[in-house]
């Protein structure tokens, strides 16, 4: 029986993580943090490929810790298959710790002493789950060990028993082939007999071999780059792609010429360089769009060029890899955009289309209020104190309303961390959707609350939304107007940096503005070059929602979407409005707050009722509300 060809791509080999200095310039000795990323060569190119629409899967091990979690939900969250991912209760995930001190220079560690994916044997292949790709992709440094090695063959002539396509990676790393001291993972070349000898014993099984000039360099046993190659060449018949950094690349598939220049040679693209570090998977992973989809070599290259060339441009690995949207953008005006890495539409793109969940009903708690419920507290004549408490039994009526099966996987909560950092802290990791304010309450012109917002994002987990509310109104005065606009782009900017989402809440007094105040609020933001992830905005008419929708899709229809906002309104005001976002297709939910929990708060403060009777009021009026707003089109 012919067993379907479910998966595009798999890839053997590195699965690991990398610990990426954040101090541009330092040497790894003098680094004073890290960022962590999904690395390993076989993991970026799935991780790659995927980005670029292919259906991958990785095949490897990774530990039985937090590390080989972690790998496994990134490349599950970019779209991998990690089923035959294997867990190794004997040996930890592999690490790598690399730094970025100058153009040429980029020290790294490889922490690989009996790690977990060079574990991998040859009882670990599966010949259902390889005859179910199109295509298997493996490194050389898989083939230096000869538990790996042996692990390598067996999916190899798998591969060719159920017709796929085989691609190597040559991957030379001489310090895991035992041939620089242990923490010299920079070097890139060192001659060797033996790793030439061992490349070549099994470059007979490819179709594609891909690799730097050293690489060829080494896997053809000579420096000259066109001797090398025709010295592959005897060993393989596979398509030889060499690349060439800022040259390009070079293909061939049949004899080699005397010159590089006179197989496909595809001129590379001009970019800052930032860090080198992945850019060869980043190629790899564009080469593969091309030739798993039977595109030209010319176009196989095209992409592949691309790929490598943003990738440098940008910290990190995994993270840094394009999508196919931006390759695509990039092709189309690469005439226009001389510097990719400069192009604001372009790095917008990298931002909107890496996001990891697309949320398309929300169902959101608004308790971050801090100056409302400190003027509550003190009506009832009670201790500040007991805010915190209050926030902890809001918390419980949220987690147990949200385990409706209706309401699972659609609610979250906005929650400060002036009265609700415990409160944060145990929401954060369970998969709700969370935003935390950032501005003091009632600021005009906005000033941000605990300081400086860069320095604030630091200890931000990634999952945490930036909520910034402005009273913001576009017929202020100049003054106030471009302060107000200035400190919005503070906060967009280093959410930019920091990878946070953004959403913006803008209250416009109508009473001091023209008509539809929030139609050109939204255009004005937009016209300054701020792109929020998320609007909270009040409800509007329904001609408003209109334009609102036709600015969005002009401008970012990238955009997460809107959350409406309660401002204490009603029941029967909020239905009424959520009624009139009906036809809106960026409207997503509502972000209420104080009409679900304001009355039993203050019953509570005044002690009118006990802890489980405030739990039980503010349930059902968050039920009501998902009601009200399920009902909004009858």
């Amino acid at each position: 029986m012919e067993i379907i060809k479910k998966l595009d791509l798999i890839c053997l080999g590195r699965l690991a993580v990398d610990l990426y200095g954040e101090q541009i310039g330092s040497r790894l000795e003098d680094m004073n943090s890290f960022a962590k990323y999904l690395g390993g060569s076989s993991a970026n190119v799935a991780y790659g490929t995927a980005r670029q629409g292919l259906k991958s899967s990785m095949l490897a091990r990774v530990g039985n810790e937090h590390m080989g979690r972690f790998l496994k939900e990134e490349l599950l969250r970019a779209g991998v298959d990690t089923s035959n991912i294997i867990t190794d209760k004997e040996r930890l995930t592999a690490l790598v710790i690399l730094g970025i001190k100058n153009q040429e220079t980029f020290p790294l560690i490889f922490y690989r002493d009996n790690c977990a994916d060079m574990a991998l044997t040859k009882e670990d292949i599966k010949e259902e789950y390889i005859a179910s790709s199109k295509a298997l992709a493996i490194t050389g440094t898989h083939l230096s060990h000869q538990n790996t090695r042996e692990a390598v063959l067996t999916a190899l002539s798998m591969a060719k028993n159920h017709s796929l396509k085989r691609i190597l990676d040559i991957d030379y790393r001489p310090v895991l082939w035992g041939l620089t001291s242990l923490g010299d993972g920079e070097t890139r070349y060192v001659e060797s007999e033996r790793v030439t000898s061992d490349l070549q014993e099994v470059l007979h099984h490819f179709d594609l071999i891909v690799g730097t000039e050293e690489e060829f360099h080494i896997a053809g046993g000579n420096t000259n780059t066109i001797k090398a190659l025709n010295n592959i060449r005897k060993y393989s018949n596979a398509i030889l792609v060499c690349k060439r950094g800022s040259l390009g690349c070079s293909v061939f598939e049949n004899t080699i010429p005397e010159y590089l220049d006179e197989g496909i040679t595809i001129k590379g693209v001009k970019v800052e360089v930032l860090n080198v570090l992945g850019a060869g998977d980043a190629f790899m992973s564009g080469f593969l769009r091309g030739y798993l989809n039977d595109e030209t070599l010319e176009k196989c290259c095209q992409y592949a060029n691309a790929c490598g060339a943003l990738v440098v441009s940008r910290h990190g690995c995994a993270p840094a890899m394009p999508s196919r949207e931006e390759i695509d953008y990039y092709l189309s005006r690469k005439k226009k955009i001389l510097r990719p890495d400069l192009d604001n539409h372009l790095n917008h793109l990298h931002r909107v289309t890496s996001r990891e969940r697309n949320w398309q009903e929300l169902f959101l708690l608004a308790f971050d209020h801090r100056s409302q419920l400190v003027e509550m507290a003190i009506e009832a004549n009670t201790s500040l104190n007991r805010i915190e408490e209050l926030k902890k039994h809001i918390l419980k009526a949220f987690i147990e309303s949200s385990q409706v099966p209706n309401i699972r996987g659609k609610s979250g909560v906005f929650i400060d961390q002036t009265y609700g950092q415990s409160v944060l802290n145990e929401l954060t990791g369970q998969d709700f959707w969370i935003a935390r304010p950032v501005e003091i309450p009632g600021s005009r012109p906005l000033r941000l609350e605990h300081g400086n917002i860069g320095s604030q994002l630091i200890s931000w987990p990634i999952e945490q939304i930036v909520k910034c509310l402005v009273f913001y109104n576009p017929d202020d005065t100049y003054a106030l107007r471009i302060e107000q606009e200035d400190q919005i782009k503070e906060v967009y900017d280093a959410c930019l940096k920091s990878g946070h989402e953004m959403l913006l809440e803008l209250i416009v007094n109508n009473d001091e503005c023209s008509v539809n105040p929030y139609v050109r609020s939204i255009q004005r933001i937009y016209n300054i070059g701020i792109k929020p992830d998320w609007w909270k905005i009040p409800p509007l008419s329904t001609s408003e929602w209109n334009k609102i929708d036709a600015i969005i899709d002009d401008r970012d229809p990238y955009c997460r979407g809107i959350v409406i906002l309660g401002l204490g309104a009603t029941k029967e005001k909020l239905y009424n409005g959520f009624r009139r976002t009906s036809a809106s297709k960026y409207v997503k939910g509502f972000a209420v707050g104080r009409t679900i929990f304001s009355e039993p708060s203050k019953m509570w403060f005044e002690n009118q009722i006990d802890d489980n009777t405030l739990i039980k009021k503010i349930k059902e009026n968050y039920i009501e509300m998902i009601q009200l707003w399920s009902n909004r089109k009858q």
